[in-house]
């Protein structure tokens, strides 16, 4: 197909305003998909994306559309819309020429609604204001207009009003898209060059690549080299989602598809790998994405130890479905064999566990997760630490630094006070307020990421009855006074449940972590001590006390010595299962290292 006649756009908005409906109404409009077929969220085929209503994966379908008596090419690439997401979001817009900006007609502008409108001005494309859900009983247009210009510094004037969910606006979208958004720059003749923006597994076909071709044309049963991989093979299949997996022929400049290689190795293909011509190589590869940070690690072990392979193996197929996560193995000596995991947020790390349960019938153990920490050795060596049994003695540190994190929250102006004292409360430093009208600011902090990830959200959410949100960006690492804080259960330390902490909130956490512990082990026929202690010195202590037999029940009258041997006999017998008793620790106590930081 011509270039001209193409046009790939992506939907970005904050979560909830209404990109995967707007997807949906497309589909059907365009007779993608038949009145039948048509069902809410058809491009959210994860189970876990309808049960939470939300999108985790970014989704790509091609469109075709008559306008003016031409046939068009639309290539839709739905994205995420929640902050652990935004990696997907970003992968998804160097697939793109323009993006519609989805804004909700009553609770406007969003704290991701600016992070996505800023990664597509960063990535050049033509942006299209779109403000959805104007079929609400209340809306207030013109001022979310005036929010787009004053925050975004977007033109509002060519604006476009909808309703994704009445299917009102919708031929206007159309027409916006294919005369606003330019088409794709490439020449057919040109040596091939394709970028791999996503892959999956697939059990009977191997690795299914997603391309979007730059320059040059695939074909199907040509040789094709991935350039990171060092690596050539053989196009089995070609095609494109409409929204279903459709085979074609060929893929020229411009389009968005699938290529199917055989492949079966899953470290062979790499998101952000140029896909090109073996026989004609171009003279360079593109320019592919930056690395994702992962922020959050946590331990996942599985309850089974005979599932550790089959944990590896789903793991492998997940990573490369999701390139923001990553793993490596690691073994503990209250869980046994299991992976250190990395994430890019709570949520993600949410998703991945449970995608792991139900899509594969795993059951985990999943220790509390911690964010990354830099150290500073006295030999001037720096260390990144993801777990904290790597902590090293005190005397080795020079330097402890944690990642800072820039919040941007957007909120009812009432609810200020609320949010900067919840700020104070955990160590953030303000930096700006900016009123975006008379009802709503913007509000600047630096703070710990550490204090943010756990429930952050929450809070923000109580506090402000749902009307605020917020976005952060990792800035870097700063110094701080923090030390690793470990739980002893009778008298051995549990690696799985040491923690990093700030030394001003050891004492409080230690004592919550404690008692939260107490609730969850249950009684043994012995004493359990539980501490938890920095270093040598222990800071908190709990005492599970053990069953209780009364071994004098059947004594009746007599004399007392009788009844001082069998106390003593018990004595012995309780002392000698203190020694040699192991404690059984259920899985819930893993997770009340996060239970006890919400509840602080």
């Amino acid at each position: 197909m011509d270039t001209k006649f193409i046009r790939n756009f992506s939907i970005v908005a904050h979560i909830d305003h209404g990109k995967s409906t707007l997807a949906d109404q497309l589909l059907l409009k365009s007779g993608a998909i038949t009145e039948r077929e048509f069902k809410e969220q058809i491009l959210d085929d994860l189970e876990i994306e309808r049960d939470r209503g939300i999108t985790v994966k970014a989704r790509t379908v091609a469109i075709r559309h008559e306008y003016k008596g031409n046939e068009y090419e639309l290539n839709l690439i739905d994205t995420p819309g929640h902050v652990d997401f935004h990696y997907e979001v970003s992968r998804s817009l160097a697939a793109c020429e323009g993006a519609l900006l989805l804004v909700d007609a009553f609770q406007g502008v969003q704290a991701q609604t600016v992070a996505n409108a800023y990664a597509a001005i960063e990535s050049d494309l033509e942006i299209i204001p779109v403000v959805n859900k104007i079929d609400l009983p209340v809306t207030r247009v013109d001022e979310v207009l005036e929010e787009t210009e004053t925050i975004l510094g977007l033109d509002s004037t060519d604006a476009l009003r909808t309703s994704a969910k009445k299917g009102i606006g919708i031929e206007e979208i159309f027409e916006a898209i294919i005369e606003r958004i330019p088409a794709p720059a490439g020449e057919k003749k040109a040596p091939l060059r394709a970028l791999v923006f996503d892959s999956k597994f697939d059990s009977y076909r191997g690795v299914m690549t997603y391309v979007r071709v730059v320059e040059g044309e695939i074909k199907k049963g040509q040789k094709v080299r991935f350039i990171k991989a060092e690596a050539t093979h053989e196009v089995i299949e070609i095609g494109q989602f409409t929204p279903e997996m459709t085979p074609c022929n060929s893929l020229g400049p411009g389009q968005v598809g699938y290529i199917l290689t055989g492949i079966k190795e899953l470290g062979q293909v790499h998101v952000g790998d140029t896909v090109a011509d073996p026989s004609n190589l171009p003279d360079e590869s593109l320019p592919g994405y930056q690395t994702p940070q992962q922020m959050v690690f946590c331990g996942m072990y599985p309850i089974d130890a005979t599932d550790f392979e089959k944990l590896r193996e789903e793991l492998q197929k997940m990573s490369l479905n999701d390139s923001s996560f990553s793993f490596i193995p690691e073994t503990s000596d209250a869980l046994g064999f299991g992976f250190r995991c990395g994430f890019l947020g709570l949520l993600h790390m949410e998703i991945i566990q449970q995608r792991l349960e139900r899509e594969n019938g795993i059951d985990l153990i999943q220790t509390a997760p911690n964010v990354t920490y830099e150290i500073l050795r006295r030999n001037g060596e720096a260390q990144i630490i993801d777990n904290p049994q790597d902590v090293p003695d005190a005397g080795e540190i020079e330097e402890f630094r944690e990642p800072l994190a820039r919040v941007q929250f957007i909120l009812p102006a009432d609810n200020i006070g609320t949010i900067m004292q919840l700020c104070a409360e955990r160590r953030g430093v303000y930096r700006s307020t900016e009123y975006l009208g008379t009802q709503r600011a913007q509000l600047i902090y630096e703070l710990p990421l550490s204090e943010i990830i756990y429930d952050m959200y929450d809070k923000l959410k109580s506090a402000t009855r749902g009307y605020g949100t917020m976005d952060y960006d990792i800035i870097g690492y700063q110094a701080a006074d923090l030390v690793k804080m470990d739980i002893l259960v009778k008298g051995n330390r549990v690696d799985a449940l040491s923690t990093i902490v700030h030394r001003d909130n050891a004492e409080r956490r230690g004592r919550a972590l404690v008692k939260r512990l107490k609730k969850e082990i249950s009684k043994h026929q012995f004493e359990i001590a539980l501490q938890a202690a920095i270093g040598a010195r222990v800071i908190a202590r709990e005492t599970i006390s053990a069953y209780r037999k009364n071994v004098t029940a059947k004594c009746y009258g007599g004399d007392i010595s009788r009844k001082r041997k069998l106390w003593a006999k018990q004595r012995e017998g309780k002392k000698r299962m203190k020694q040699f008793g192991e404690v059984e620790i259920p899985q819930k106590a893993f997770l009340s290292v996060l239970e006890a930081t919400k509840e602080e």
